[in-house]
C-alpha cells in the first residue's frame, strides 16, 4: 500500500507551506526523511527526529537518525523504522525535526492509504504549495502556568523550632 503523507512546517505567518508525499507503507522512516529534506530544499546533512503524536500533536517517543541515547534508555532509529510500524488509520500523525540548532518542525500527517500505481517510483513528491523562508520560524517555548507552585512552601514553620519534631522524624 501507498501511504500519503500531508507535510506542513510549523510557522507563525500567513502563509501555508506544505508539501504532499507519496511513500510505500514498509520503507523505513529514513526513506520518508529523505523525501521530506529533498522536497523542503534541505541538504538531508543535519540531525532529525520523528516523534510519534498523538491527535493534539503532543510529542511522543523519538525515533532518531543515529543512537545517541546512553546506557539501557536505546531509542529506535528511523533506518530500522518502517513507516506502517508508527503510522496507520489508527495513529496518523507524526512530528518531524531538522537540524536541532535551527530546529525545523513539521507536522506529518497520514492523509490516505491507496493501492500502489503501476510504473509510477515511490517515494514520490505529489505537491508542492509555498516557499520555505531563508531561516526556520522562531519558536517559543512556553510553560504551564506554574505561579501557584512553591517549592519550598512545605507546610512547616522554620521559625517555630519546638514543633518541626525532628526527634520523631529523624532517620
Amino acid at each position: 500500500m501507498i501511504y500519503r503523507f500531508r507535510v506542513v512546517l510549523d510557522n507563525d505567518t500567513e502563509e501555508d507551506i506544505f508539501r504532499d508525499l507519496e511513500i510505500r507503507e514498509t520503507d523505513t522512516l529514513e526513506d520518508l526523511h529523505n523525501i521530506i529534506t529533498q522536497s523542503f530544499g534541505f541538504d538531508g546533512l543535519e540531525m532529525a527526529s520523528f516523534y510519534i503524536s498523538n491527535d493534539t500533536w503532543e510529542q511522543g517517543e523519538e525515533i532518531s537518525m543515529f543512537d545517541v541515547s546512553e546506557g539501557a534508555n536505546a531509542v529506535r532509529l528511523m533506518n530500522e523504522t518502517a513507516i506502517n510500524d508508527v503510522t496507520h488509520e489508527m495513529a496518523t500523525k507524526l512530528i518531524y525535526v531538522y537540524d536541532f540548532l535551527s530546529m525545523w518542525t513539521f507536522y506529518v500527517e497520514l492523509a490516505e492509504i491507496v493501492e500502489e500505481a503501476e510504473g509510477q517510483d515511490y517515494p514520490n513528491l505529489m505537491f508542492v504549495h509555498g516557499q520555505i523562508p531563508d531561516e526556520a520560524p522562531i519558536k517559543n517555548f512556553e510553560s504551564d502556568d506554574l505561579d501557584e507552585f512553591d517549592e519550598f512552601d512545605d507546610g512547616y514553620d522554620i521559625n517555630d523550632y519546638d514543633n518541626l519534631d525532628f526527634e520523631e522524624n529523624w532517620n
